[in-house]
């Protein structure tokens, strides 16, 4: 079991204890000469020194410190001096032991140290047996008591620190899977578009071969078509690849393959009439001059409105929500703001942990963008994310 600081600071601590302890003993002893004792003399200081000193290592060896502590406090008073300026040492030494020991070794050293602290009383000439045993049974008993606790309680603060790191752990391997499960969907639907472009390519050649004679204005055309669409090709083919690069025991977790048309910014619509269909009224706004994406970042901002939209209806219930789509010369920003449905509800927290908020931040990071979601104040939600869309 370990206690509050480092290793170093503990020893350094328990060396103070055994110096500030030997330290006020003799001072005491020298200044204190009751009558028909022995003077404290320099064999008592070389005693006391036995008893006290070894405590700077009762840590290390606690059982060592404790035979060494006895045996000094047994010769003392077994010389005749005073014993009760010296009996605190045998019972720290006996208090580390039951702090750092289970139960079978702590109650080997309770007989020793009970029978010096019962000579130690007997000598004084003043209890009696019975009140000697007494005082030493509840002494040590007490000692016995708070180091049991505290062994306890080291015990379970270890515990709780495994059981801490085991969460930490735990947690961790959940976000990466639910970064790979994204990362998967992501590049299922991005292999659509590059299959789409790739399509377009064969297509367009087609055309420019059949019409290169005839009509070399719509080979040219073919030609421009398949130059842009080649550019488009070799981007999404670059978001496939770094969107791949997962660890080899994720690729199981997602299995099927999408059906329908890729969706983009142009099926909010019919996303949005979902969603008011469900209970939840969704207002579409937009600002600046709207132009078309390129099929990758089309699908990744209809992914984040649908995921945005799908918490409003999971987490707010019926609310109200304003989606915003902000065009600039560089970038689109858009932001899904709910008003947390019932007036008198908490705003949501962002835990950073959900599945949901990794899968957008992931979708966004691949564009090159920025993503943000965080609770307002008094109640609702926003989300919101940037694409770069140069024109």
């Amino acid at each position: 079991m370990r206690t509050g600081g480092s290793p170093v600071q503990r020893r350094i601590g328990d060396a103070v204890i055994a110096v500030s302890l030997l330290g006020l003993t003799v001072t005491f002893s020298r200044e204190y000469s009751p009558e028909g004792w022995p003077r404290f003399d320099a064999p008592a200081i070389a005693l006391t020194v036995v008893v006290y000193l070894p405590l700077a290592f009762r840590r290390q060896a606690p059982r060592v410190v404790l035979v060494c502590s006895c045996t000094g406090f047994l010769a003392y008073s077994a010389s005749g001096y005073q014993p009760s300026v010296n009996v605190w040492g045998p019972v720290l030494a006996f208090f580390t032991v039951a702090t750092l020991r289970p139960a079978r070794a702590v109650t080997a050293a309770a007989i020793p140290t009970a029978v010096v602290w019962t000579y130690g009383s007997l000598a004084t000439g003043v209890l009696s047996v019975g009140v000697s045993v007494a005082q030493t049974v509840i002494v040590l008993g007490i000692a016995w008591a708070f180091g049991a606790s505290l062994r306890q309680l080291g015990l379970r603060n270890v515990e709780l620190a495994e059981l801490s790191r085991q969460l930490q752990r735990e947690q961790e391997a959940r976000a990466r899977h639910a970064v790979t499960e994204e990362r998967l969907r992501i590049a299922r639907e991005l292999h659509d578009v590059v299959a789409h472009h790739v399509s377009v390519l064969s297509v367009q050649s087609g055309l420019a071969q059949y019409v290169f004679d005839s009509a070399p204005q719509t080979a040219r055309a073919a030609l421009d078509t398949i130059n842009t669409t080649a550019g488009r090709t070799l981007e999404e083919m670059r978001g496939l690849l770094k969107v791949l690069r997962i660890p080899p025991d994720g690729t199981d977790v997602i299995a099927g393959s999408p059906s329908g048309p890729t969706p983009g910014l142009g099926s909010l619509p019919e996303l949005v009439e979902r969603m008011r269909a469900a209970g939840v009224t969704v207002e579409v706004m937009a600002n600046g001059v709207e132009r078309p994406l390129a099929p990758g970042p089309d699908l990744c901002a209809y992914r984040m409105v649908q995921e945005a939209l799908t918490n409003v209806l999971k987490h707010a219930g019926p609310a109200h929500v304003t989606v915003s789509l902000d065009y600039t010369p560089e970038q689109l920003t858009v932001r899904v703001v709910d008003d947390g449905g019932d007036p008198g509800a908490a705003p949501r927290q962002v835990t950073g942990g959900g599945q949901g908020l990794i899968g957008m931040r992931e979708r966004v990071n691949m564009y090159g963008g920025a993503f943000r979601a965080a609770p307002r104040r008094p109640a609702g939600f926003e989300v919101m994310f940037t694409l770069p869309v140069p024109s």
